[in-house]
């Protein structure tokens, strides 16, 4: 007989409502997310009367997750990115430099006099006074390698070392190369992510694309450009011994040293050691601030390892300049008066408040490891966008309306409980993705829209099998129980299928495979509870009531 314990009916309601409720801010969504981002801007920044009025606009209470909506609906900017992983390779061998420097060194009586030489960017050319030691050098050098860390640079080093007259050739190699590039790229995305981050966009999309390419996506960002402007900027802060000081643009350097330009100082440039003393990436932080002109500024702070070797550095230099350098710019170059042990700064300039700002945010979120190059770029306006959203409602309102009346047309009083259970269906597909905070793309829709369709399929299952048992004289009660058990396994082996398939659309795809397939899994679960447990409850609370002695299907 149709028996559901109070228990589970009260499992079922109250898991349905939870659900639902977190579906109900998407109904009010310019509210709710004015409401939102008023109460992060509040945290961050302090209360307005405005920022206060928008937070009062939605009931804290109230659950306030939101559907976030991608690039194709919420329009936004699209840039395909690709990263010059060879850049990496000459900031490699410039920092291994200071280290066969020193081994040679030690072996001066041996090698003779050393001296960089210039070559290739992605190679480290040491001159040497005695040929003779050519060996030795090279086996010290040797000494200095260290093993690839990949799975396919297993057994390999990181350097390879060769010798050709009186030169030492130091060059990554193929193995460390690979792996290289697979860390430069990697680090790049992460990067590029945390700096839209930092400007408070909504659900960022950048994923790798084949080997050296990025794809990021933003919603609700206003141009290509912007977007190109917030991560195009490579924000490499780097700390220099200052060899000497010139006006003229074409100096030579010599060899082992950069010239570079001053920011500030028409005509002035610098000649400093291309190694660096410190480096962005040993920052801990970076925030805007003033100088003690009242100028805007940007204070900084390096962690242990950097503090380290600033304070060694700041303590033996005393009396001497060096040059913080910024996107091979010399922002300035103060002279050492004192011994600097905390590993803090301030980095000053003609800065706006803007700018400092957005260089403290650069600065955070860490230097990109090589340029990227821009190989396509599109901006969607919001109102191509909003388009999107009326054609996907448009389509979602068909789907819906013809499957309602088709289930109506079909089975009658059994296809309108049915169809209460479709629209409950559609509820907690919004509701679950509110609460996991996934992005709704085109589709995406288009996963839900089909979702709409397949959630009838284990109802018609149900209905249909006790339409069979109605046939053979049992009671109306006994049919409904038997149809329910006699359907259940169909019903487990159509969407468990459908629902792997998604699986693997999810993790093999990517971008709007990834938001269909979403969306298309989470209908299936909704699908399968509301079936086997919302209509069969409504059923069973309607057969308790009115107790009919036959039934029509």
């Amino acid at each position: 007989m149709l028996h559901f314990p109070f228990w589970k009916r009260l499992l079922i309601w109250g898991v349905t409502i939870v659900i639902l409720l977190m579906a109900v801010p998407n109904v009010f969504y310019g509210r709710v997310e004015r409401h939102n981002d008023a109460v992060k801007t509040i945290e961050s920044s302090g209360e307005t009367p405005e920022l206060a009025a928008d937070a009062a606009g939605w009931p804290s209470w109230l659950p306030s997750g939101l559907v976030n909506l991608g690039l194709d609906l919420r329009g936004g900017a699209y840039l395909l990115a690709d990263v010059q992983v060879a850049d990496v390779y000459a900031d490699r061998m410039n920092g291994l430099w200071p280290g066969v420097r020193d081994v040679l060194r030690a072996e001066r009586d041996t090698v003779g006099a050393i001296r960089r030489v210039d070559g290739p960017p992605d190679e480290l050319h040491v001159k040497i006074a005695n040929p003779d030691g050519m060996a030795r050098a090279m086996e010290l050098v040797r000494g200095l390698s260290r093993p690839t860390v990949s799975l396919t640079g297993v057994g390999s080093n990181d350097i390879e070392v060769s010798g050709q007259g009186d030169t030492i050739i130091v060059k990554l190699s193929e193995a460390e190369k690979r792996a290289t590039d697979d860390r430069t790229v990697q680090q790049s995305v992460e990067i590029v992510r945390r700096r839209v981050d930092e400007v408070g966009t909504r659900e960022p999309s950048i994923q790798k694309q084949g080997e050296t390419r990025i794809v990021i996506q933003v919603p609700g960002i206003g141009s290509a450009d912007e977007l190109k402007n917030l991560i195009g900027t490579t924000a490499k802060l780097t700390f220099h011994p200052v060899v000497s000081r010139t006006s003229e643009a074409g100096a030579d350097p010599g060899p082992g040293n950069l010239l570079l330009p001053s920011m500030d100082e028409n005509g002035v440039h610098y000649i400093v050691d291309q190694s660096p003393v410190v480096s962005g990436d040993e920052l801990n932080d970076a925030q805007p601030s003033f100088d003690q002109n009242g100028r805007p500024a940007v204070s900084f702070r390096f962690n242990p390892t950097g503090a380290r070797k600033f304070g060694d550095y700041t303590r033996d230099n005393i009396g001497s300049p060096f040059a913080i350098v910024l996107d091979n710019e010399v922002i300035s170059a103060p002279v050492i008066q004192d011994h600097i042990p905390g590993g803090s700064g301030i980095i000053t300039g003609n800065f706006t408040i803007e700018a400092s700002n957005n260089l403290a945010v650069l600065l955070r979120a860490g230097a990109l490891p090589a340029e990227m190059t821009f190989l396509q770029e599109r901006t969607i306006g919001p109102e191509l966008g909003q388009d999107s959203i009326e054609a996907g409602r448009i389509a979602t309102l068909v789907a819906f309306a013809a499957v309602l009346a088709y289930m109506f047309l079909s089975y009658g009083l059994f296809g309108l409980f049915a169809n209460i259970a479709l629209i409950i269906n559609v509820g907690l597909i919004f509701g679950l993705l509110s609460l996991i905070g996934a992005t709704l793309t085109l589709p995406g829709i288009a996963g839900i829209v089909l979702t709409i369709g397949m959630a009838v399929d284990a109802n018609v299952l149900v209905f249909e099998r006790i339409r069979e048992e109605l046939k053979t004289a049992r009671g109306p009660s006994r049919a409904i129980e038997l149809g329910y058990e006699k359907a259940m396994s169909a019903i487990i082996d159509a969407n468990l299928t459908t629902f792997i398939t998604a699986v693997i659309l999810f993790a093999l795809g990517s971008g709007p495979v990834r938001g269909f397939s979403v969306t298309l899994a989470l209908g299936i679960l909704t699908s399968v509870f509301t079936a086997i447990y919302v209509t069969r409850l409504i059923i069973v609370m309607w057969f308790e009531r009115r107790r009919p002695k036959t039934i029509e299907v």
